[in-house]
């Protein structure tokens, strides 16, 4: 499996992306915070439940460090963000701001073919779709020729949900991109 240190404009002034080819999920954040860039790692902010959520739903053997996160592809998942422009949170970000790096997240996952892009959170795909009524889970679109699937945002700064949900709620992809039967329900 070859990964791609990417020289995409996309990620210029954000991270590198971590992708290969086929992948079986990408995980796609809604952009980076601030530390996060300043670090050159995603997810890199102790609150942030991200790394200890894909090990707990069984994406992961082990949780994975931010430095390590290349690791990932080993276990055929990826990692971009929707908008490159690092902000202290999203909210920071415009609607245009998605918009306008929609075309460019869709040919990146065009590129890659993953089989599943899974937003981390419903701003990206909502102003991407122009749909705000999203429900979690698999969504009935594709994006970028991938199956879509939209979880809850594990930021620290999100605590609309419990570890154990965001755990349900990121085993349900697992087993779906398994072709097993959930474990938990969540939605």
């Amino acid at each position: 499996m070859t990964d791609s240190h990417t020289s995409d404009p996309h990620q210029q002034q954000g991270l590198s992306d971590i992708l290969a080819k086929d992948l079986d999920v990408v995980f796609c954040g809604i952009n980076p915070g601030l530390r996060s860039a300043a670090d050159g790692h995603h997810f890199v902010n102790r609150s942030n439940r991200f790394w200890r959520v894909l090990h707990q739903a069984g994406f992961t053997p082990d949780e994975i460090a931010p430095q390590d996160g290349r690791r990932l592809l080993l276990y055929g998942c990826g990692l971009t963000t929707a908008v490159a422009r690092p902000t202290a949170g999203a909210d920071d970000l415009a609607t245009s701001e998605f918009l306008d790096a929609s075309q460019e997240l869709s040919d990146t996952i065009r590129r890659f073919a993953p089989r599943y892009i899974a937003f981390l959170g419903k701003a990206a795909i909502a102003a991407i779709q122009r749909n705000r009524e999203l429900p979690w889970g698999l969504q009935p679109t594709t994006f970028g020729g991938a199956r879509v699937w939209v979880l809850p945002n594990p930021s620290g700064r999100n605590r609309a949900y419990s570890l154990d949900e965001l755990v349900c709620a990121y085993r349900m992809l697992r087993a779906e991109s398994q072709g097993e039967l959930p474990v938990c329900m969540f939605g």
